[in-house]
């Protein structure tokens, strides 16, 4: 395990890079976009949806950003009436969240905090959901399972997604292509179930659904219409519901433990 402070230098450069590369168009989000995501049905066979689903309804609630990046779900939480703490490592990152809610003209509770999810600055039992959206692969698991365990009140929640590569074969391929985007830190890596399964132990319950098998996610670099690509995200969530087994080779899981 590379030393944390290594660590942690890393994501901030990677952040910052992400930041210098995102403009401010980039922050605006159309209305038919955030419609998506005030009350998303259950069944929805997109995995961020399946996330806001699990959020239900958090009007007055404290819910903690894990990881908020540029703001694109802080901005969301705020419009479903959370009482947003909106956390990240990197400052950069956060100014361009603060820009995101004034571009698009967005009020309400939010804090915003600079600190790391291994040692998040906030209370104990202080918040009523977390809430991290492809955070936990950019982390220590054991150390971050604690520090969410503490600062979730009893009876709070936890929900995440996250990229998955259960597959050794493909993990070994994957180490074989020696580029690595700017913006991907050298110590960020997809998960695997046994990881997640681990960092939920401290948990009371939990519960995972697992989205796109690798046809999903190829089709997602084709040049394929808008349409086209839907359908298959809502073939792949059939397949996946009559062939539970199949969940090995699917990429994204979505996560909610109970403290």
């Amino acid at each position: 395990m590379p030393h944390l402070v290594d660590w942690e230098k890393a994501e901030v450069s990677r952040s910052a890079h992400e930041a210098s590369a995102t403009g401010l168009r980039q922050l605006r989000i159309e209305p038919k976009e955030v419609a998506r995501y005030m009350d998303p049905p259950a069944d929805t066979c997109f995995p961020l949806e399946y996330a806001y689903h699990l959020l239900g309804d958090v009007r007055g609630r404290k819910v903690l950003d894990l990881g908020c990046g540029n703001g694109e779900n802080t901005m969301m939480l705020m419009l479903r009436g959370a009482q947003v703490v909106s956390m990240d490592l990197s400052s950069s990152l956060i100014e361009l969240a603060k820009k995101r809610l004034a571009i698009n003209e967005v009020d309400g509770e939010v804090a915003f905090v600079a600190g790391s999810a291994h040692n998040i600055p906030l209370e104990d039992e202080s918040v009523d959901v977390v809430f991290g959206i492809a955070i936990l692969h950019h982390l220590d698991l054991a150390l971050a399972a604690k520090e969410v365990h503490r600062v979730l009140r009893k009876g709070g929640r936890a929900i995440f997604q996250e990229p998955i590569r259960n597959s050794p074969t493909v993990r070994f391929l994957r180490k074989l292509v020696p580029y690595r985007s700017p913006d991907v830190s050298p110590f960020e890596r997809p998960l695997t179930d046994p990881e997640l399964d681990s960092f939920g132990t401290i948990f009371q319950k939990g519960s995972t659904r697992s989205f796109l098998l690798p046809h999903v996610r190829i089709a997602q670099k084709l040049p394929i219409k808008r349409a086209q690509l839907r359908a298959l995200y809502a073939k792949d969530a059939t397949f996946l519901r009559r062939f539970p087994r199949m969940k090995y080779y699917a990429s994204v899981r979505v996560l909610e433990l109970v403290k």
